[in-house]
């Protein structure tokens, strides 16, 4: 992650917050640095803590993107990640193909092979951001 970025002309610093607490001061620590941009990783934590992340976002006008769609769904302004439906679908099959005999061990490793682009307008507006009509175009999903 840090080579393409610099290969950009671009600065990634890495902070980790495991509570409540910590993700506020990290807001706290982003506004201070004065971040053009958050990418939250993929995290049970950051999952059960979207609702504050996204009120943390407005606060701190940081336009902050995520993995899975939940995020935009509580507020966050957009996500690209694996198709949680779509992965779900595959794991039905895995059970399924177990279940008429199959072992478990001899079952290729799946990857995943839907993404999506989710896309929140009303948290773009509230960050006074215009998001490109070509991006929109390809978006799996605007809220507005």
């Amino acid at each position: 992650m840090l080579k393409p970025a610099q290969a950009l002309g671009l600065q990634v610093d890495v902070l980790k917050a495991g509570s409540e607490h910590e993700i506020d001061s990290a807001f706290d620590t982003f506004a201070h640095m004065q971040i053009d941009a958050l990418l939250v990783l993929s995290d049970p934590v950051y999952a059960n803590r979207r609702e504050q992340i996204a009120r943390l976002e407005l606060k701190y006008r940081i336009p902050t993107v995520h993995s899975f769609r939940g995020h935009v769904i509580a507020g966050s302004l957009a996500s690209y990640g694996a198709s949680i439906a779509d992965a779900y679908c595959q794991a039905g099959t895995y059970a399924g193909r177990i279940l008429k005999g199959e072992k478990p061990a001899d079952l290729p490793v799946m990857q995943p092979t839907k993404f999506e682009l989710v896309i929140n307008l009303k948290m773009a507006k509230a960050l006074g951001l215009n998001i490109p009509p070509t991006l929109l175009a390809r978006a799996d999903e605007v809220i507005e």
